[in-house]
Parts: C-alpha cells; structure tokens; sequence
C-alpha cells in the first residue's frame, strides 16, 4: 500500500470515528484551487475543517506538528472556498487536527485560527 492509499485508510477510518462521537461528516478530500481539506463535518452548530495526520511512530515527531504555518494557510484557503461556494454565512466554524499515530487518535479542537 502506497503513502496516499495508507492516507486514505486513516482519513476513512478517523470519520467513522468521529461520526461514532457526534460528528456529522459532510465531505471527504474536498478539493479546490487551493488545495485539499481532509474532512468538513458539523460539531452542534458549528463546521469543522479536519486535517488528518498519521504516523506509525513518534520517531519523527507528534504528528501533529505535520501541520505547519504553510498547511494551515491552505486549509484555510480551502475553507474559505468551501464557504463561499456552499453559500454559508454567519456559521461559526473551527479547524480541527486529528493526529494519529499507531492506532491512537488524538483530537485536537480549535488547532489553528481561520475564518
């Protein structure tokens, strides 16, 4: 299995997860000029913008950390568009990171500012 379908097995598996505790899953791997946004669920009344990140260990660092300055931009440009060509507005909204690493999944709520 290559990096992007392992990426796609994780992405698919941390939905489910997130579903099971109260997320509704609007999209998957939405994709625009900008680049590419992992999940966009509902929380209650507020959207979420979800960065998945997995690792098979720490040796590298917290997976978390994957989600540099530049990724945030982009995920916030995506976000951005999403918004506008869904028409939504005045709808509060956050962006998530779920970091995964072995089968650990760790939420981490309101990872970076945005919108």
């Amino acid at each position: 299995m290559d990096r992007r379908q392992l990426g796609a097995c994780y992405e698919q598996a941390v939905a489910i997860y997130l579903s099971k505790i109260g997320y509704q899953i609007l999209c998957m791997n939405y994709t625009c000029y900008f680049g590419e946004i992992d999940i966009i669920a509902k929380e209650g009344d507020e959207l979420v913008f979800i960065e998945v990140k997995y690792r098979s260990s720490r040796s590298y660092g917290d997976p978390a950390e994957a989600v540099t300055k530049r990724k945030q931009q982009k995920i916030y440009l995506c976000a951005n568009h999403y918004m506008k060509a869904h028409r939504l507005v005045d709808i509060p909204c956050r962006f998530d990171v779920v970091a995964v690493c072995k089968e650990q999944i760790r939420i981490i709520r309101n990872a970076f500012g945005g919108l």
